[in-house]
């Protein structure tokens, strides 16, 4: 018996095939869509038919044969066409279409129908209604012009805070912290969201209803000079404060600058009453009594080798010898004292700055610790403390990172910055006043730090760009840095006079190395050079720089010396060589013993002709070197 064999049935493929290849590979075509599908139905309708009968054929009459009308009945009543009604409408819309493009085509030649409207007789016009008609129009306009007026006029009543209380109360709630107490509306002035632990016992100001008798009293008639409520000051916040920054020298005041919460004569806005101004002057009052607070407290706390002084509303520091600084609590109960609140005209501007940046930046600490610390509870150690441990810092890193300036030192650093930035400027202006040649100018540098500025000096001679010196300044708090143009670093004290004799030094180096160039230039050769010679008078300050050229043919020579004292005095000497008073003897029988001895004639140089001192030194040369 034959073993079963399994047998699988599939479902035929229902697509047609497209396309057999040459190696046998049938291609079908893809299923159809719904819409597809939808469209091929329809292509097979043919809308040429007639229409179908729509009722079934009367019935025969009664005379007919009975066979027949059962047949009948029996038979299958015929469907009606499914698109019967959709061939009447589009028939019924081409019709409508063709009529109204027929009547479109008639009325646009003109020829046989007019659509131009027909003319209607003008009725008459009475001038004395014309104008009674006009009239009325007038006074209508003009009555909603008034209405409108009176509305607008109403609506800023009811908006003007001159009298409404719960608006002025919005206002004020929206600029100060207020809070309900028995009593009724108390407001706080102080400085405790900002990190401030100064703890003042009158910084609490009073909200009160103004009276209508207050309101009915101001005949200013300025909008925003009354106001629906009042404010009460406590009698130790009224009136002006600032805090004044003086240095002083000899009972000479150097720099002055001025340091507030809010500057003088400021702009009250219309929307804000006159509570904004006594509450602003009020918290400036405030904001300079914690200042000054705090710098005397560090004041005492420094240890300074020269002791800080305060005494009363004064504190005394020392910046360097013979200058001091003086931070000092202005404080008019009185606002109308010009001696108080009048502002300082002769302040240093870029003192006032720098205060002004240290104090920001001390409020931006205060309320940006740094990651990672807690979102509740007391601030931890900083992130470069937390990772001491891991990075295994030793004892001299732990006591680094514990060291801080105080405020009154930053203070003081500024204030000595300042002081040191305004000699430097003073020891540069007079060095480009009284030396004309060569010519010194200096460029400062515009961005710069509190305690750190930067200046550049170029020394130049007219008429000779190859020789150019170049040397930069960086002004510190209590020293200078000078970086000279071959890299040499040289460290100074406060004194002017140091500052001094370097720039002199490098101006005798200046002249020396432009001499050098303008001889290389006019092929004379350089025999020897010395920055510091040691012949001459000795000088308490300043020393002296030479050099020795000698012609292209030999016979002639020209010393140099250039010492650097405060005139900048230059001399010049000249040789001839052979010497003509030379005679042969019988020790000295040979010419070139003529060369020995060469006796050197100083120049008249200041009677020269020349705009300056390479000028000079270039006619000089020239003439020498001049055929007879």
């Amino acid at each position: 018996m034959a073993s079963s064999v399994p047998i699988s049935v599939e479902v035929p493929n229902e697509n047609q095939i497209q396309e057999i290849g040459y190696d046998g590979t049938e291609t079908y075509q893809s299923p159809l869509t719904l819409s597809e599908n939808l469209s091929r139905c329809a292509a097979k309708i043919d809308f040429s038919k007639d229409k179908t009968a729509t009722e079934l054929q009367k019935i025969k009459t009664e005379e007919g044969i009975k066979k027949e009308e059962d047949s009948k009945e029996t038979q299958q009543q015929p469907a009606l066409w499914p698109w019967d009604s959709v061939r009447n409408k589009l028939k019924d819309a081409f019709t409508e279409v063709c009529v109204l493009s027929d009547v479109l085509s008639i009325a646009k030649e003109k020829r046989y129908m007019v659509l131009d409207p027909v003319p209607q007789e003008t009725p008459e016009v009475k001038p004395i209604v014309l104008v009674y008609a006009r009239k009325q129009a007038l006074i209508k306009a003009g009555k909603i012009l008034s209405d409108g007026a009176e509305r607008l006029r109403s609506s800023q009543k009811e908006q003007s805070p001159k009298t409404d209380f719960h608006i002025d109360l919005l206002r004020l709630r929206q600029n100060w912290r207020l809070k309900k107490v028995s009593n009724g509306i108390i407001g706080d002035l102080s400085y405790r969201t900002a990190g401030s632990k100064f703890m003042h016992s009158n910084g609490m100001f009073e909200v009160i209803k103004a009276d209508d008798e207050d309101e009915e009293g101001n005949t200013s008639g300025t909008p925003g000079s009354s106001s629906g409520l009042r404010v009460n000051v406590p009698s130790q916040l009224q009136g002006v404060a600032y805090i004044k920054v003086v240095t002083q020298k000899d009972q000479e005041d150097l720099c002055t600058a001025s340091v507030n919460l809010h500057g003088y004569g400021a702009n009250i806005s219309q929307q804000t009453g006159v509570w904004q101004k006594t509450l602003e002057f009020a918290q400036n009052v405030l904001f300079c009594k914690e200042l000054f607070n705090q710098l005397a407290r560090e004041a005492v706390q420094l240890q300074a080798p020269i002791p800080h002084v305060v005494v009363g509303n004064q504190i005394r520091a020392t910046l360097l010898p013979g200058i001091q600084l003086i931070i000092s609590l202005c404080h008019s109960t009185d606002p109308k004292d010009p001696k108080e609140t009048a502002p300082i005209n002769d302040h240093d501007h870029v003192l006032e700055h720098s205060l002004h940046q240290l104090l920001r930046e001390v409020h931006h600490k205060n309320m940006h610790h740094p990651f990672p610390h807690p979102a509740s509870g007391p601030i931890g150690p900083s992130k470069k403390r937390s990772l001491a441990g891991p990075m295994a810092f030793d004892r001299y890193e732990l006591l680094e990172m514990t060291k801080s300036q105080t405020l009154l030192e930053q203070i003081i650093g500024q204030a000595q910055h300042i002081f040191m930035r305004k000699r430097t400027q003073y020891v540069l202006d007079t060095l480009a006043r009284d030396v004309k040649d060569p010519q010194i100018t200096s460029h400062w540098n515009s961005m710069n730090f509190p305690t750190l500025s930067c200046v550049k000096i170029n020394i130049t001679s007219y008429g000779f760009d190859a020789s150019r010196s170049n040397l930069l300044i960086h002004v510190k708090e209590r020293s200078l840095k000078a970086i000279c143009k071959d890299g040499r670093v040289m460290n100074m004290s406060y004194e002017p006079q140091e500052l001094r004799d370097l720039i002199l030094c490098q101006i005798s180096h200046h002249q020396i190395a432009g001499l050098q160039i303008l001889a290389k230039c006019m092929a004379w050769q350089i025999l020897s050079n010395s920055s510091n010679l040691g012949i001459g008078s000795v000088e308490p300050l300043g020393n002296a720089s030479s050099c020795l050229l000698c012609s292209p043919n030999g016979d002639k020579m020209i010393a140099v010396q250039v010492r650097c004292d405060p005139q900048i005095d230059v001399k010049v000497y000249i040789a001839q060589c052979p010497n003509k008073d030379f005679t042969p003897g019988p020790i000295l029988t040979e010419e070139h013993w003529a060369y020995i001895n060469v006796e050197f004639q100083e120049v008249q140089f200041d009677k020269m002709e020349g705009r300056n001192f390479l000028n000079k030194m270039e006619y000089l040369m020239a003439a020498l070197i001049a055929p007879p």
